[in-house]
């Protein structure tokens, strides 16, 4: 017997979907950070054994769109619920849900999917409190499991595996076993840079860059990527290459270590800055950033 399927991790932002989603992967595929709405993407993350294939699919947090490119992302999450075979839904011990996050919520009720609701940062809270979380949670969703962790120090992450195992369905794999993600090299160099830039800029910043990877040549010993910063003013790109470009070539030499960290070799990497002016709410230039159709 061979169990297959999709599991699909949802929740609001900041509450450690992605986080959960490269413990239960085992591998640093998605981006980290403490600000919200770090991930854009819908990233899989695929778990292989003898007699079973995990497929896990992190998704953007749930939000209210200002613009076209959250649209787009709000579109990977309501996708996530039409074609999972178990939903994961993450929240944590402090958040607060609202309008937008109850509507998801209602729909993974009306679904009939297999849900999970994991509370995660449990480090954070009493367990009386934790107790109180959970009742709530079985209240909302009813005949759904409640499982505690803590993502970010690994508590309970055996325990989640072996209950995601346990619902998965029987099925052949969807992947070559030796599948580790759908995505390319080229993706993940674009979010190490994307996820340094997170990490070294506020404010609006962050939120205003998209990344192009212009060139990646592979070589037996260096791999040579060559990426463009796209900001959405005129004003943004000085932001970026700093003072005599420190804050660009600080950038550059956290993103090259951590690409080399990842791939297992050298690294030469060029970064460039460019304007492209409002790509927000361009629906051309979200289809070039691969945000849709």
């Amino acid at each position: 017997m061979h169990k297959s399927g999709f599991v699909n991790i949802i929740g609001n932002p900041n509450v450690g979907k992605s986080t959960l989603m490269n413990a239960l992967v085992g591998e640093r595929l998605s981006i980290i950070t403490s600000k919200a709405q770090t991930t854009r993407h819908r990233i899989m993350g695929i778990v292989n054994g003898d007699d079973f294939q995990i497929v896990y699919s992190d998704t953007p947090g749930i939000l209210k769109p200002s613009y076209r490119l959250q649209e787009s992302m709000m579109k990977f999450v309501t996708g996530a619920l039409k074609d999972a075979d178990i939903i994961l839904y993450v929240t944590d011990t402090v958040e607060r849900g609202d309008e937008t996050s109850q509507r998801i919520v209602d729909g993974i009720r009306a679904s009939g999917i297999p849900v999970i609701v994991v509370i995660n940062k449990i480090d954070l809270t009493s367990q009386e409190a934790l107790e109180a979380l959970a009742e709530k949670w079985r209240s909302c969703l009813p005949g759904a499991d409640v499982v505690p962790v803590s993502a970010l120090n690994g508590f309970n992450i055996g325990g989640l595996f072996d209950l995601i195992l346990a619902k998965l369905p029987e099925g052949e794999p969807y992947y070559p076993k030796d599948t580790l993600t759908d995505r390319t090299m080229r993706f993940f160099a674009s979010e190490i840079i994307r996820e340094k830039i997170f990490l070294n800029y506020q404010k609006e910043i962050p939120y205003s860059v998209e990344i192009a990877i212009e060139e990646y040549r592979e070589e037996p010993s260096i791999d040579r990527i060559a990426a463009t910063v796209y900001v959405a003013r005129e004003s943004q790109k000085g932001i970026i290459i700093g003072h005599k470009g420190e804050m660009l070539k600080r950038v550059g030499t956290a993103a090259r270590v951590e690409l080399e960290k990842f791939l297992g070799k050298k690294v030469f990497l060029q970064l460039y800055v460019k304007v492209n002016d409002n790509w927000r709410d361009s629906d051309r230039q979200l289809r070039r950033f691969g945000y849709s159709e």
